[in-house]
């Protein structure tokens, strides 16, 4: 059975701003667990002005005990597809784990757009989606554990974007204020 969880919120910037900060998240204090991130390609698409954008991430998490008998190490690498429309106003990423696919696959895509009716927010969407096919009877524990692992990174996340935010603007890179809230998140949605 697939999991699926839909997260949506937004951040008092730009999304000038808010993308900036997207693509240049790491390091952080709240990301401790990415040790690397590697611009594979990036191209600007000619007729549509989009730019293209594929890292490779380097990520590590402990293993709960009862995982460790079938998943070697816990390192994971990431792969992580962008594409930034700076014209329309959006950044899409796609992110799957390209390592431990026999356990579980792990397809994230986050979404940012320009809040039409408010230039200095930026309107934030998560859509993830988490399936193992190990079998043995582990499937679903699998899932639920993943699924609340994500969901708990998915707080540090928002925290890593707001200090990047926070950072680019005491080194004077933006203008507008933060406000260091991290709302409840009632739109989040857990759909199995």
């Amino acid at each position: 059975m697939v999991k699926f969880y839909q997260h949506k919120y937004s951040y008092d910037y730009s999304w000038n701003t808010v993308s900036y900060a997207f693509l240049n998240r790491y390091p952080n204090p709240f990301a401790t667990h990415v040790l690397s991130v590697d611009t594979l390609d990036h191209r600007v698409d000619t007729e549509t002005g989009e730019l293209f954008i594929t890292r490779l991430l380097r990520k590590t998490n402990s293993v709960p005990r009862w995982a460790r008998s079938i998943m070697r190490g816990n390192d994971a690498y990431i792969l992580e597809e962008v594409k930034v429309d700076a014209e329309g106003g959006t950044l899409v990423s796609k992110t799957r784990n390209i390592t431990h696919t026999r356990l579980m696959k792990v397809e994230e895509r986050q979404f940012l757009m320009a809040d039409r009716e408010n230039a200095s927010r930026t309107l934030c969407r998560n859509e993830t989606s988490i399936v193992s096919n190990i079998g043995y009877g582990l499937n679903s524990k699998i899932e639920n554990f993943s699924l609340s692992r994500f969901s708990d990174n998915l707080v540090k996340s928002r925290k890593g974007m707001l200090y990047v935010l926070d950072l680019a603007q005491r080194k004077g890179l933006f203008r507008q204020r933060l406000r260091m809230e991290l709302p409840p998140s009632p739109s989040s949605t857990l759909v199995d």
